[in-house]
């Protein structure tokens, strides 16, 4: 955490609507039933409020009351989860069930990531064509898609912090090109995926907010 210069009446989120490192913030931010002051951003015209909070310029960044600033994704996730995990997506899980959640944001934000953002982009990686970077990122959809064969989410019957922290990205990869992965051969996976979408948080989480104006 890094500290601003004053402090503020309700935390601050400088977001980005379709940022997934963003929606996994703003998920657990919702489930913990917290309060935001939301700050809806473009990431290629950047506040100098929010650069001067997290110079480093990404997003979501969150600015709590007493001025430290929360600047990565998983650590605004488990802010949130200390003030309330009313249905133990992280909080009263078994150690080992704790160790999996970590083990499997670990997974996507490590190995997952960086294929889906050549796969996305692939236009800016011309050593490979887009299918190349699909069957990549496609060693990660195979994981989940075996873990959901045994029950409806990564972890069992109900969902946890990995699933939260994951979908967005699954649902990114998923959107390079839609029919694609809807003809795919992850059923499980896109059932999974098709839960969060449509689910009322998710839905509440991507209520279009006006840019934010200083």
């Amino acid at each position: 955490m890094t500290q601003v210069s004053a402090p503020v009446s309700t935390p601050i989120l400088y977001s980005f609507r379709r940022c997934p490192y963003a929606m996994r913030a703003r998920m657990t931010i919702d489930y913990s039933g917290t309060a935001i002051d939301h700050r809806e951003i473009l990431l290629k015209n950047k506040p100098a409020a929010m650069l001067e909070a997290s110079p480093k310029g990404t997003v979501p960044v969150l600015v709590l009351a007493d001025g430290r600033v929360i600047d990565e994704s998983r650590d605004v996730m488990m802010w949130a989860l200390e003030i309330s995990d009313s249905q133990h997506w992280y909080h009263g899980l078994e150690s080992s069930q704790q160790k999996r959640i970590q083990n499997w944001i670990d997974r996507c934000d490590q190995d997952f990531k960086p294929w889906l953002d050549k796969y996305k982009y692939a236009v800016g990686y011309p050593e490979q064509p887009p299918e190349f970077y699909r069957q990549q990122g496609e060693v990660f959809l195979a994981e989940l898609e075996q873990a959901l064969a045994h029950h409806q989410f990564l972890l069992g019957a109900e969902e946890t912090l990995a699933d939260n922290a994951l979908f967005p990205f699954v649902r990114q990869f998923a959107h390079v090109d839609k029919s694609w992965f809807d003809q795919s051969a992850y059923p499980q996976l896109q059932t999974w995926l098709t839960h969060f979408l449509n689910g009322e948080r998710f839905l509440r989480i991507m209520k279009k907010h006006p840019l934010w104006q200083p």
